[in-house]
């Protein structure tokens, strides 16, 4: 029914009233969103209107049909009435018909049925009796055979056997499936002796037969006797038979603890011995079987893998029983040594397989995975984590002893982490099922020698080098790492507590830093070293590997702008400790008489010799880029340092000459000019002329060192400095 359509200006929609789910109340608050309520009621008003006049409207076309509606319902009563009669009629006809036609089915399926039970007995008794006739052929057969037997002195042949067993064995298998079909049978269970009779006699027949064939190393008969074992299902017992009589005493008389032990390489002869086994014992059966490469399809017996299912069960079942310490990792040179040649063997084994079918049947063989599980490499891993990670931990003690003659590092510390890294992966040590664990002890032997590293840079710098450096005594390894001994000693004397941080000498700095540089530059050579490993085992993602190394390596070179400041501060120090001397000089012209000078001062010289030994004594250890970054930013501070001194000295003297100037002339006498009696020059302008002549001679050492005085911050202010203060004392 179409409503009437209204005014376009109308605020709801006049389809909502013919929905079935219209509600005023969601009606009216929907449209109070929209306009107010007001406007609402005229807008229903409005179109109520329109409805009403529409109804009207509709009223009058159709009213005829409205006034004749109840003249044509005239007489409607009796008519109905007059059809209730035969509609009973015919109902009760039709519940007769439908209760006869559900009699028939009911009867016709009560006839089925007896219909199936009749078949299915049928059925079962056509089992019992195949099976009554199996058991009565397959005795008919025997007794035959066993009277030919009893009639003949010579006996059949081997082929005339193994031709009789595969009849037996047709006849048997065709028993079994009707025995299993007839299952809980009453008569079954009567013929149940007769089959396990001959159940017996064809597993025994087989068993002989396969074993005569085997000693005879006849073809025909192994082959007549496998193919019953397949047709009768039985295959696993053949394979089991080989395994317990061909196989096991073979590796009881190889296999054999005491021989290992009293032979240097009694474990790989062992090993031989059992490889030699498949070739010269199980020819026959790899022929037979299609194991060999020489076998001809058409006379091939499939179903059977006697080197999975016999062979090998029998070699680990004998190398479990009698060689228990066969997989004891006590002593891990030893279990490495047994493990790397026992797998050798199993990789050798499988290549005796002669199909990747086969092999992977024998690794997913359960001896397969119980004997490599036998195999505590966790055990292994650990006894190695522990020798590696303690004598890595006693490497990197407090008293930073000295590599051993030979070593391309200078430390003990830094050689023990780039061996334990080559040791880790080398051939005495990895094993493939491990090498996660030991990539995690790589990364985690650089993090370790990064926390290390870290600790060392803040230790304090020993108090010797201030007195070595006094003495110009040179410091050797041996010197520095002796030093260390009293204030180590005093250190493991105290609480834990109150222990302060181990001191350093300036010489061990140097040499963590020159070893941490060489070890970043041999981070790219463990990726080499790894690389084969890992694709020993398959691994082909080596970006990840090489990113992990990258990681490590930015982990060590966060340490070394530390290094860096602690040794440029401390060559600054050493340094300025002696460049402070230029305080002394005006104590040395005043009031003195001295000759005007005309050369440095000694304590120039003392505040270069750290730097000097520092060029030749480590040039074979660090690299010149190194060497000349710490020089420069050594020299810088100091000379900031010394500039400071220098000006102050100078002020000073200034000073002093001002006031004496003002003295003289209020006193107006000569007797206090401070003129000396060699030339004329005053005090002050020969401690200007002093200073002046220590940088030019100080500036003068920098450049024989190979450095630009321009790259040395506030020389060239100090140069300015001083050179000013000569000019004035010339002047004058």
């Amino acid at each position: 029914m179409n409503l009437p359509r209204g005014p376009e200006n109308l605020c709801f929609d006049k389809d909502e009233f013919m929905k079935p789910d219209f509600d005023v109340d969601h009606f009216v608050s929907d449209c109070r969103k929209r306009v107010q309520l007001e406007e609402l009621r005229e807008d229903l008003e409005l179109y109520y209107k329109l409805l009403k006049t529409a109804m009207v409207e509709l009223i009058n076309k159709d009213y005829a049909d409205f006034v004749n509606l109840s003249t044509n319902l005239v007489g409607m009563d009796k008519a109905l009435n007059q059809l209730s009669v035969p509609l009973g009629q015919l109902r009760e006809e039709v519940m007769s018909l439908k209760s006869c036609v559900s009699e028939g089915i009911q009867a016709v399926d009560d006839r089925m049925a007896k219909q199936e039970d009749i078949r299915r007995k049928k059925m079962c008794v056509l089992r019992l009796i195949h099976v009554i006739q199996s058991v009565e052929k397959i005795e008919k057969i025997l007794h035959s055979q066993g009277t030919k037997e009893l009639s003949s002195l010579e006996g059949n042949s081997p082929l005339l056997t193994g031709q009789v067993l595969e009849r037996i064995a047709t006849e048997f298998n065709q028993l079994q499936f009707h025995a299993v079909q007839s299952k809980g049978m009453p008569l079954l269970d009567k013929v149940r002796p007769r089959i396990a009779g001959i159940t017996a006699m064809l597993q025994q027949s087989l068993e002989g037969l396969l074993l005569e064939g085997l000693q005879t190393s006849n073809v025909d008969i192994i082959r007549h006797c496998l193919r019953t074992y397949a047709t009768i299902d039985k295959t696993r017992d053949a394979e089991a038979l080989v395994g317990q009589v061909l196989v096991k005493p073979y590796i009881d008389e190889v296999i054999v603890e005491q021989y290992i032990q009293s032979h240097p390489n009694g474990l790989q002869a062992m090993y031989n011995k059992l490889l030699e086994f498949v070739p010269h014992h199980c020819r026959l059966l790899r022929e037979v079987t299609g194991g060999a490469i020489s076998s001809e399809k058409a006379d091939i017996v499939p179903g059977y893998d006697f080197l999975v299912n016999s062979v090998w069960p029998e070699i680990v079942h004998g190398l479990e029983e009698k060689l228990p310490s066969l997989f004891n990792p006590g002593n891990p040179d030893v279990f490495h040594e047994k493990y790397t040649t026992t797998m050798d063997f199993v990789r050798k084994f499988e290549r005796q397989c002669g199909s990747q079918a086969s092999v992977k049947r024998l690794r997913s063989h359960p001896s397969y995975h119980s004997f490599n599980n036998k195999w505590n490499l966790p055990v292994y891993f650990q006894i190695r984590f522990r020798e590696i990670a303690g004598a890595l931990e006693e490497a990197l003690s407090d008293t930073l002893e000295e590599a051993p003659a030979g070593s391309s590092y200078c430390l003990l510390a830094t050689h023990m982490v780039w061996t334990s890294l080559l040791k880790c992966w080398s051939d005495q040590m990895f094993l493939p099922l491990l090498a996660h664990r030991l990539w995690k002890l790589s990364l985690q032997i650089l993090a370790r020698y990064s926390v290390f590293i870290g600790e060392v840079s803040v230790r304090p710098i020993s108090s010797e080098k201030m007195k070595e450096s006094k003495k110009s005594v040179p410091v050797g390894r041996k010197e520095s790492s002796v030093s260390l001994n009293p204030s180590e000693d005093q250190g493991n004397g105290a609480s834990p507590e109150s222990q302060p941080l181990p001191s350093i000498s300036s010489t061990q700095l140097v040499y963590v830093a020159a070893d941490l540089d060489k070890l970043q530059d041999q981070i790219p050579d463990i990726l080499e070293m790894i690389k084969p490993k890992l694709e020993m085992i398959g691994f082909k993602n080596v970006s990840c590997i090489a990113g992990a190394l990258e990681d490590s390596k930015t982990s060590l070179s966060a340490c070394v702008p530390t290094l860096n400041n602690r040794i440029i501060q401390d060559l600054s120090e050493s340094s300025f400790a002696y460049l402070k001397s230029a305080l002394e000089v005006p104590r040395l012209y005043r009031r003195t008489n001295k000759e005007v000078p005309t050369k440095a001062s000694p304590y120039v010289d003392s505040a270069l010799k750290p730097f000097y030994r520092l060029q030749n004594e480590y040039k074979d250890t660090l690299k010149q880029p190194m060497v000349h970054q710490w020089l420069e930013g050594a020299l810088s501070e100091s000379t900031q340092k010394y500039y400071e001194t220098v000006s102050d000295v100078l002020s000073s003297v200034k000073k002093m000459e001002e006031s004496l100037k003002r003295l003289k002339q209020a006193r107006r006498t000569t007797t206090s000019n401070p003129v000396g009696t060699n030339g004329g020059m005053s005090d002050d302008n020969k401690i200007r002329l002093q200073l002046a002549l220590d940088v030019e001679y100080f500036g003068e050492q920098i450049r024989k060192m190979g450095l630009e005085t321009s790259s040395i911050k506030s020389f060239s202010a100090l140069t300015e400095l001083v050179l000013t203060a000569k000019d004035q004392a010339t002047a004058e």
